[in-house]
């Protein structure tokens, strides 16, 4: 086992909003180390937000993130010969590492003409509660309700 805790490492924002969630997501977004390319396209994403919803682009991603960020998960425990899967609350910092990761999956298999415009489509879902990264989260906390039996295997 380790012998103490790695300290935690602080990020900076981003370029534009100076917001370190944002800048998370514009590393999570980057393919291939090109990152002028995945910020000219969560920029253009935010920029379509705020067309189409008149709202603050930096709201609608902080709701989007709130909305999607799971609270429960399941973790396989062995115990004998058998594996469990036992429901575990989520830490902050992997809540929001879940919820980035899958709006960026969702908006990736959506249909749509540009990686903008499935982006802004994906959070504007999320921000309103509706979207494949919601129905992610909803089903992983109905895994962990599934098998709330199986709580007492924590550790």
């Amino acid at each position: 086992m380790r012998r103490s805790k790695p300290e935690r490492r602080t990020t900076s924002g981003d370029i534009r909003y100076n917001n370190p969630h944002i800048h998370g997501l514009i590393n999570r977004m980057m393919k291939r180390g090109k990152k002028s390319t995945a910020t000219r396209i969560v920029y253009d994403a935010f920029e379509m937000i705020e067309q189409r919803v008149k709202r603050n682009p930096v709201e609608v991603f902080e709701d989007a993130i709130k909305n999607t960020s799971p609270t429960l998960e399941v973790k396989p425990r062995r115990v004998g010969g058998a594996t469990y899967q036992v429901p575990v609350e989520v830490q902050f910092e992997r809540r929001t590492s879940l919820a980035v990761r899958w709006i960026l999956a969702a908006a990736r298999s959506r249909p749509g003409k540009t990686m903008a415009e499935k982006l802004a489509g994906e959070l504007m879902d999320a921000a309103s509660g509706t979207g494949s990264a919601i129905r992610k989260r909803e089903d992983t906390h109905k895994m962990a309700e599934a098998n709330r039996a199986f709580a007492h295997y924590r550790w």
